[in-house]
């Protein structure tokens, strides 16, 4: 992560310094697992409705068998 984020400048010497773990974490904390799966998974059962009403039900049967090579 240190490698990403960089060292940061200390205020108070003036002086550069490595940031730990906790400080990165409390920096750029990543958001909760939870809340993204919940609006993902709101986002597809949009997409699903949308695509029910605009696609339908495929019509007819598809033919039995290797399809031919042209």
């Amino acid at each position: 992560m240190l490698r990403i984020f960089g060292p940061k400048r200390d205020e108070g010497t003036g002086q550069w310094r490595k940031l730990h773990n906790e400080e990165l974490n409390d920096m750029y904390s990543s958001p909760n697992i939870v809340q993204v799966s919940k609006s993902r998974r709101m986002r597809w059962a949009v997409h699903a409705v949308r695509m029910g009403k605009i696609c339908g039900e495929p019509e007819g049967k598809r033919p039995l068998g290797r399809s031919r090579h042209r």
